[in-house]
C-alpha cells in the first residue's frame, strides 16, 4: 500500500473513530506530535521583514475582508 493511501485511510478512520480509540492512538504517537509549531530562522526573518515593511508603509497590507474578497474573485476567474 502506498503512503498516500495509508494517509487517506488514517484520516478517514480518525474522523469517525470512537473517543477511546483516538486517545489510544494519541498515546502511541504523542512523543512524535509537537504541541507547538517552530518557525525556522528563514521564516522568522521573512515575517520580521514583512512586519517592518508594513510598519514603514513599504509593503501592501490587506484587511481580512479584502483578502476574502480577492480570494472569492480569484475563484470566479
Amino acid at each position: 500500500m502506498r503512503t498516500s493511501q495509508i494517509r487517506k485511510q488514517l484520516h478517514e478512520y480518525i474522523e469517525t473513530a470512537e473517543d477511546n480509540k483516538l486517545k489510544a492512538i494519541y498515546t502511541l504517537l504523542q512523543n512524535e506530535i509537537s504541541d507547538s509549531y517552530e518557525l525556522t530562522k528563514d521564516q522568522r526573518d521573512e515575517l520580521d521583514r514583512r512586519y517592518h515593511d508594513h510598519q514603514n508603509g513599504v509593503g501592501q497590507s490587506f484587511t481580512w475582508d479584502e483578502t476574502l474578497a480577492m480570494a472569492k474573485q480569484a475563484l470566479v476567474k
